[in-house]
């Protein structure tokens, strides 16, 4: 069925206080540029400044990074004004990179599902995540290999990302297949701020954030808790967060401590068939199983420390988390439930699927540049090592519809896997307009992985019926268990070539290998090459310079990727499942004008995405992007009580073409746009949202197979087009009270209210 037949045999919102102190950074008048800033390594994205004017012949740098860029398609983001534009989550600020297009029907604590560069990377599985140097995929997931859930993120503290399109840095990681976003925690905005926003839907989020006076922009706590019944039928939830850090800072030495906490559970709805709702027999916002849903918690802590001097900079990090995960899915409803030989009559029981995960993530990563010049020229080399453990429990059941009694396990592992890297990156300036970056990378994957139900769905002469986890075979006895261990090592060398630039344009040509992680559910027993290997190159150019009073940042680029052995998802299994090798080419455009008190960005994306074997298109990718997001904050000719009023308004476009499908079908486009306005006044903000402003009914997931939830009078193998809904026109009131510093340089009044 669809792809599963290509497997081989296995191998933000409202208010942001991050716009608060972003503002200030876009009114200020652009300093003469500089001999760039030491570089900062691709895991620990440091603010990214408005664009500089034009550089001087002598310098071949694209302005604007705070680290040294890697490509055309190396973007550094910083929130800024355009925090003004309604977001839910900080999953959602990804849509200011060129060429996102995010989408989550699976419940409220789903991870979003991401598209870039041709890759439907699901839930993660080729985009590498990291916050604040820590990563955030996860290894040997039952929900998917690379799983990267960000809702435990408070995005009013998001000040900055970097979205880094391809592996062409040699700091990236696993899971750098599409490419890598790093996001940066910070609060420039000093004091305390409490929201409460409330609407549609019996929806409410309440927020407090702390900055204190005298601290850095690196010190801060918040805590968010949030509720909703949800759209449509089973979509409510319930959930905790707490993001807290402190930052110190001694001469040349800075180090930092995080620590994060996260609870959600929430329903969800599952796919419809598109028959059934033309039909009339479900409603486009229902559901066939209510008993969907999930359970998921994280705790995290990580400490850093940097030490910067003249002509080196060395930095050491180390983290720590624990994790628990529980997924209740069904995409085929009673079908797959064939009567076999070695059980005892049953009917259809029902596809329910039941993941389960309980995970233990420590690792470390250490850093050491050295800075020197050449000919009066920069020049820096540096080395860094990375090791990872995960120990996962995972396992994934069948249910019986309706009573959730699990009567079929299609895995139960308990999984060790390791990952340590070195690296060796150089950034050479031979000539005064040309930079060469690069280097080479070297990562050892390693296995362990004990099957506790190694031998099941056969038949075994003297064996009970119905028994899971035989522990005999045609051979006689057995052990019920079976150990697989691999290891193998993946050299990725990467690079990248900057000319000019010449009156702010700069072009940029790179080229690099990575890998990805395999899944241990088709890991084979000493497989010598456990990842998937990846090749890319990308060529463009990048315009960088203020222009009448804005300060403009476009980019243009063509891009190729490889993939030895892709994972494409397959709804019998509900998850993404091996398939043949796969490559991804396109282009894109994108800009992004600002200044102090307006911000706009926009981009266009082309994607082909085809499979090796018979150049047939991978489906889900969708073959066009667009998207503008645009903010005014501006004061308000009006005061009250002797105080201005500042009024803001941010809206936010989605628009993305139709998306092949198996059995060469085709999905249907998708056209949305979000609003917000607000207005300040000394402590007191009021805003109003609206996502999905034109109530836009659109399919944020589009699949096409066969199923039978027991909607019609027989079941039939026929593929049929099924859907999960985006979310109906939602509208909300958020209220922000103010308190501390940063209200009191908005104009408040010296006493706070009573």
């Amino acid at each position: 069925m669809g792809p599963s037949r290509r497997t081989p045999k296995p191998l933000v919102a409202p208010w942001s206080a991050a716009a608060l102190g972003a503002a200030a950074a876009l009114s200020a008048k652009p300093a003469k540029a500089q001999t760039p800033p030491d570089p900062t390594p691709v895991t620990e994205p440091a603010t990214a400044p408005a664009p500089a004017p034009e550089a001087p012949p002598e310098e071949a740098v694209v302005r604007g990074h705070g680290t040294p860029p890697r490509g055309a398609g190396d973007v550094p983001i910083t929130v800024g004004l355009l925090s003004q534009v309604p977001r839910g989550s900080a999953g959602d600020l990804l849509r200011l990179a060129p060429g996102m297009f995010l989408s989550n029907g699976l419940g409220e604590g789903h991870a979003d599902q991401v598209f870039l560069r041709g890759f439907d990377a699901r839930s993660g599985q080729d985009l590498e995540f990291t916050v604040n140097g820590v990563p955030v995929n996860e290894p040997a997931h039952p929900h998917g290999q690379g799983y990267a859930d960000t809702h435990f993120l408070i995005p009013e503290l998001v000040e900055s990302m970097r979205v880094l399109e391809g592996p062409f840095d040699p700091r990236q990681g696993d899971f750098a297949v599409a490419g890598s976003a790093q996001y940066t925690l910070r609060m420039p905005a000093r004091g305390a701020h409490v929201q409460y926003r409330g609407g549609s839907f019996n929806t409410h989020r309440v927020l407090a954030l702390w900055g204190p006076d005298g601290e850095s922009a690196g010190t801060f706590g918040g805590v968010e808790l949030g509720s909703s019944d949800g759209y449509g039928q089973n979509r409510s939830y319930e959930r905790a967060t707490a993001n807290a850090q402190y930052e110190g800072h001694s001469g040349g030495l800075t180090w930092r401590v995080l620590a994060m906490s996260y609870g959600i559970r929430y329903r969800s709805a599952g796919v419809i068939r598109e028959d059934d709702y033309l039909a009339g027999r479900v409603g486009f916002y229902d559901t066939y199983d209510p008993t969907q849903g999930s359970e998921v918690t994280r705790h995290l802590v990580s400490a850093e420390v940097e030490s910067t001097r003249a002509a080196s900079v060395l930095r050491a990090q180390a983290w720590a988390s624990l994790r628990s995960f529980r997924l209740r899915e069904n995409f085929t409803g009673s079908l797959l439930d064939v009567q076999q030989p070695y059980q005892s009559p049953h009917a259809q029981r029902g596809d329910l699927i039941d993941q389960a995960a309980s995970t233990v993530d420590v690792g470390m990563r250490a850093s050491a540049r050295l800075r020197t010049t050449w000919r009066e020229r920069p020049q820096s080399v540096e080395f860094g090592a990375y090791a990872r453990h995960n120990a996962v429990d995972s396992t994934q059941q069948r249910l019986r519809a309706t009573t959730d009694v699990p009567y079929l396990t299609d895995f139960s592992l308990d999984n060790s896997v390791s990952n340590l890297a070195l690296y060796l990156d150089a950034e050479l300036r031979p000539l005064p307009w040309v930079v060469l970056r690069g280097g080479l990378r070297a990562d050892l994957f390693q296995y362990d992985v004990l099957d506790r139900c190694a031998v099941r769905g056969v038949t075994v002469r003297g064996a009970p019926l119905d028994q899971e986890c035989l522990s005999a075979d045609r051979a006689g006895y057995r052990s019920p268990t079976e150990r697989r261990s691999s290891g193998g090592v993946a050299w990725q060398p990467r690079g990248a070539l900057f000319v000019g630039p010449w009156k702010g344009l700069t072009a940029a040509f790179s080229a690099g290998l990575g890998a990805r992680s395999a899944d241990p559910v088709y890991l084979g027993n000493d497989q010598q090459l456990p990842f998937s290997p990846i090749t890319a190159i990308e060529g463009g150019v990048v315009f960088e310079r203020r222009v009448a009073g804005l300060n403009v940042n476009a980019r243009a680029l063509y891009y190729r990727t490889h993939v030895g052995q892709d994972l494409i998802f397959n709804e019998t299994e509900g998850r993404n499942t091996l398939a043949s090798g796969t490559l991804r080419q396109g282009a894109l455009v994108a800009a992004r004008a600002s200044n102090g008190w307006l911000d706009l960005s926009a981009h266009l994306t082309y994607a082909r995405a085809t499979f090796d074997d018979d150049g047939a298109l991978v489906p889900y990718v969708p073959p066009w992007v667009a998207r503008f997001d645009g903010a005014i904050n501006r004061p308000l000719p009006l005061r009250f009580r002797g105080r201005a009023v500042t009024a803001s308004a941010g809206v936010g476009v989605t628009w993305v073409a139709p998306r092949p499908l198996p059995y060469a079908e085709r999905g249907e486009a998708i056209f949305t746009v979000d609003a917000q306005v607000s207005a300040r006044w000394a402590y007191y903000e009021l805003g109003f949202i609206a996502q999905n402003l034109l109530d836009a009914q659109y399919a944020w997931g589009q699949y096409n197979f066969a199923s039978d939830f027991g909607s019609r009078d027989f079941a039939t193998l026929v593929p049929a087009r099924h859907f999960t809904p985006g979310p109906p026109r939602q509208l909300f009131v958020v209220f922000t009270l103010h308190l501390g510093a940063a209200a009191a340089r908005h104009g408040a009044p010296t006493e706070p209210p009573r």
